[in-house]
């Protein structure tokens, strides 16, 4: 097992034990230490379907949502391809790949301005560990090539948090960690 992968098990396994009152404080938490970082009219704020025991940022998408913004999920188009399609709360989800729910393919494609991304583990520098297969890394590097530079948020527990993740070319740092016990501002490095 590598470094990275033992880090994702053990985060993994902390996220797991959240229990459902942790859950409802991270809720209040989050859209507290959220400021207004996602209340941008006219912006397009890109979330997830929650899976497994991920935390969950639907309510920080109805916070956005209710300030003006729309809203965009995930979708896997193949093995390979993550790409964001418009949606609407009373629109039906529909398996969207890796276990999680997204729009219908009618849904228009859009580019997002932030993009809320999910965890396994991450460290203060605006490093993550993801699942391991790199949809989220592809997807947003592809917007980089396109000219698009969405703000990216990873969302956590403040139990997801590890010293170092390792970091390897292909990997995007994130601009902010969002937890329930706080904002991080990751470190503009270069």
């Amino acid at each position: 097992m590598t470094n990275k992968n033992q880090l994702r098990a053990a985060a993994l396994v902390r996220r797991d034990a959240v229990g459902p009152l942790a859950r409802a404080a991270f809720t209040t938490g989050s859209l507290r230490n959220a400021g207004g970082l996602f209340d941008q009219p006219g912006r397009i704020v890109s979330g997830y379907w929650p899976i497994r025991s991920e935390a969950d940022p639907r309510p920080l998408l109805e916070q956005a949502r209710l300030a003006g913004a729309s809203i965009a999920l995930p979708v896997l188009l193949d093995a390979e391809t993550l790409r964001f399609r418009r949606w609407e709360p009373d629109s039906v989800l529909e398996p969207a790949g890796f276990g999680t729910l997204g729009p219908a393919a009618h849904a228009p494609f859009i580019v997002p301005d932030i993009v809320i991304l999910p965890l396994s583990a991450f460290d203060r520098r605006g490093h993550r560990i993801g699942y391991g297969k790199g949809h989220y890394d592809r997807a947003v590097a592809q917007l980089f090539a396109s000219g698009a530079q969405p703000l990216l948020v990873g969302l956590a527990f403040a139990v997801q948090e590890v010293d170092k993740v390792p970091f390897e070319p292909h990997d995007i740092p994130l601009d902010y960690i969002l937890t329930e016990d706080e904002l991080i501002a990751a470190p503009k490095l270069g």
